[in-house]
């Protein structure tokens, strides 16, 4: 057996799964948790191991459009560090940022798609609407990046090439933040670069956006983010709600069951879920999260996973660390 899998196999279970008092499954995955000092507080399975952060890199690549010269603020910005719901007010801005910049709707090369959030799906396929890039949950970060190829003259067709010097920008600032280097690259479900950085890396990328100095692109990314978390996620989600409820909290998920939350004090925490169960999020953050020393009623909302028997509740997913 390899040094890695045996890594993978030793990785420990950080939810459980749990019906009618019985445990029907395990959740395992990685997890780190940062001191105010940023000395790491609490490390298990693999934090140091590399992984693709998902969206959680949104807000490096929402700074790295600031830096390329483009100005953007409030929810705009906040819009382009986000995985939006798919809300009206949601699709209303993003149509709005590319007007502005003079950019058709054909230029997003995100996949056409359904709103992230099942209610309004629910409602937007009942309007008798199909899938659309527009609608995708990354279109505002993607109307960014093309707004920024136009404000520095650089190709919009390409803007996705790993090699485009938006995207060199990007990965520069993704290994400044995460104070490591960037050890593969991808591609993400919207089809942009993605950047493979360690948990605890990931984690102190954040505490860098919350510490940053007030002025600097990573300051204005996480002030817009902390101040219109709507915009970020949702009004049913839980980074909104966390942004919401604990001030000057900064909060990103991923897809594959990734998460990272800086506090404004510079604590912070990443952790990844081996098998990309988004259910098991909210136990282990908030879980995560009174390890952090963070005592709010928003943790119980969070943290809560129902299982359903019948359509009664009759277990839970829980945090088993």
């Amino acid at each position: 057996m390899t040094s890695s899998s045996t890594a993978t196999a030793i990785r420990p279970v950080l939810a459980e799964v749990v019906r009618s008092g019985f445990v029907e499954g395990h959740h395992r995955g990685s997890l780190v948790v940062l001191a105010a000092d940023g000395g790491v507080e609490l490390a298990l399975g693999d934090p140091d191991a590399p992984v693709f952060p998902r969206s959680a890199n949104k807000p490096m690549q929402a700074a790295a459009v600031l830096r390329a010269g483009l100005e953007l603020s409030g929810e705009r910005l906040a819009l382009a560090a986000a995985s939006h719901s798919g809300e009206p007010f949601h699709l209303e801005l993003v149509e709005k940022m590319l007007a502005e910049f003079e950019l058709p709707a054909t230029a997003l090369q995100t996949p056409p798609d359904l709103p992230l959030d099942p209610v309004e799906a629910e409602s937007y396929l009942a309007a008798g609407r199909v899938r659309d890039p527009l609608t995708m949950n990354c279109s505002g970060k993607h109307a960014a990046m093309l707004a920024a190829c136009a404000v520095a003259g650089w190709p919009r067709q390409s803007y996705l090439d790993p090699a485009h010097p938006l995207q060199q920008l990007i990965q520069e600032v993704v290994e400044a933040a995460g104070g490591e280097p960037v050890t593969h690259v991808g591609t993400d479900g919207c089809g942009a670069p993605l950047m493979a950085l360690s948990l605890t890396g990931l984690a102190r990328a954040f505490r860098s956006f919350v510490l940053a100095d007030p002025g600097t692109p990573e300051r204005r990314v996480a002030d817009a983010m902390r101040a219109h978390p709507e915009y970020v996620a949702g009004t049913r989600r839980p980074d909104t709600w966390l942004m919401r409820e604990l001030p000057g909290t900064l909060a990103k998920m991923g897809a594959e069951a990734v998460q990272a939350v800086a506090l404004p004090d510079g604590r912070a925490l990443a952790f990844k879920v081996d098998d990309g169960a988004t259910r098991a999020l909210g136990p282990v953050l908030a879980r995560a999260l009174a390890q952090l020393g963070v005592s709010s009623p928003v943790l119980a909302r969070i943290g809560d996973a129902p299982l359903l028997g019948g359509g009664e509740r009759v277990g839970e997913i829980r945090a088993a660390f």
